[in-house]
């Protein structure tokens, strides 16, 4: 078998030819062309403007008198926020973390400076049933903050789960003070959602 040596020498840089430029063009225009079609599917992903203008949440505390709580919806969820009395807090703060089934101070639950405004997630969870203890005529439970009518779950003033079968604390939403009677759901420390 005779085989001759290919000469590798004759590889010169070719111009290009009208076939590479019109193949080009096509691959540009078609790439914009599916861009285009595409664009209408991937903006539909956004969220609708009244699905943002859901995304915070003002509350008026003024006509919410100490001892007692309302119940918001953010987000398709059950707000609590609580005007708590100076014994309930004390109380709150007496606990020890060591009887705790989820270890976590009242200061921590609370913004600084407003101690006497709890605001929780008020979803159970355990298995996502809603707390009662919003209403005076409610059961608020041994500790005198939420009763979980499912399966017993027990919360403190705080939110902190005491007794039963949740595993954590009632969840807290990011909020900020904006005076000293209004916060606003939906937002963090420094006002981004």
């Amino acid at each position: 078998m005779n085989e001759e040596p290919v000469d590798h020498s004759s590889h010169e840089k070719k111009e290009p030819t009208r076939r590479d430029f019109l193949f080009l063009t096509a691959g540009a225009v078609g790439a914009v062309g599916t861009a285009y079609f595409a664009w209408p599917f991937i903006d539909s992903m956004s969220p609708a403007a009244d699905i943002l203008a859901q995304s915070t949440l003002d509350v008026d505390l003024s006509p919410i008198p100490a001892g007692q709580a309302i119940t918001v919806v953010w987000r398709g969820k059950p707000i609590f926020v609580r005007h708590r009395t100076p014994e309930e807090i004390t109380l709150a703060e007496q606990v020890p973390l060591s009887e705790l089934m989820d270890p976590e101070t009242d200061q921590a639950r609370v913004k600084t400076g407003h101690n006497e405004w709890l605001v929780v997630i008020g979803i159970c969870t355990h298995l996502g049933c809603i707390p009662t203890g919003n209403k005076p005529t409610q059961d608020r439970g041994k500790y005198g903050g939420w009763a979980c009518p499912c399966h017993g779950s027990l919360y403190d003033t705080s939110g902190r789960v005491r007794r039963g079968p949740a595993p954590l604390n009632l969840g807290i939403p990011s909020y900020t003070f904006l005076t000293a009677t209004h916060i606003r759901i939906g937002v963090n420390e420094v006002g981004h959602g």
